[in-house]
């Protein structure tokens, strides 16, 4: 399971920079200036140089980069549950899950904001999807609630065996 997230995750990254590359170098370009924040209601209210689209890939491989590293050092992590040798090797790989899909999902938000700055540059739409910070916050919360509870039971089930 774990392989099949880190291969979302890197196609994600992938297709991020793909979105980013050929916004900027392809065959449609980008006007000169394009949107860089919007309001919460989703239209845009900065404005700046298509260069400024470089910023999201570069703070998602380092994003997706750090969470790697960090995975190779399960010991260092803090969990809500008394960690002993019997549940340690289950709070490892729970753990180690959570960072994969968090990985995943935040580079696949990401790849939607870009996408969503690219739309809106090229066709004049509004800006971005009132979808996109609900369903942000639903998914990455989501999956954090979820983990923390399965660390609780197999913290519990460990101290009741």
């Amino acid at each position: 399971m774990r392989k099949n997230l880190e291969a979302t995750g890197l196609a994600a990254l992938a297709l991020l920079v793909w979105i980013t590359y050929s916004a900027l170098y392809g065959s449609n370009p980008l006007p000169g200036r394009i949107p860089t924040h919007f309001d919460l209601a989703g239209n845009p209210n900065g404005w700046g140089s298509p260069t400024t689209l470089l910023l999201l890939p570069a703070v998602a491989a380092t994003m997706y980069l750090a969470m790697t590293i960090l995975v190779r050092f399960p010991s260092a992590f803090s969990y809500p549950v008394t960690v002993t040798a019997e549940n340690r090797p289950r709070l490892q790989k729970l753990t180690i899950s959570m960072v994969a899909w968090l990985k995943v999902e935040l580079v696949c938000l990401f790849a939607w904001i870009q996408w969503s700055i690219v739309a809106a540059a090229r066709h004049g739409h509004s800006g971005l999807s009132l979808a996109l910070i609900p369903v942000s916050i639903l998914v990455i919360l989501g999956t954090v609630v979820w983990f923390i509870v399965a660390l609780l039971r197999a913290g519990q089930a460990a101290a009741a065996a």
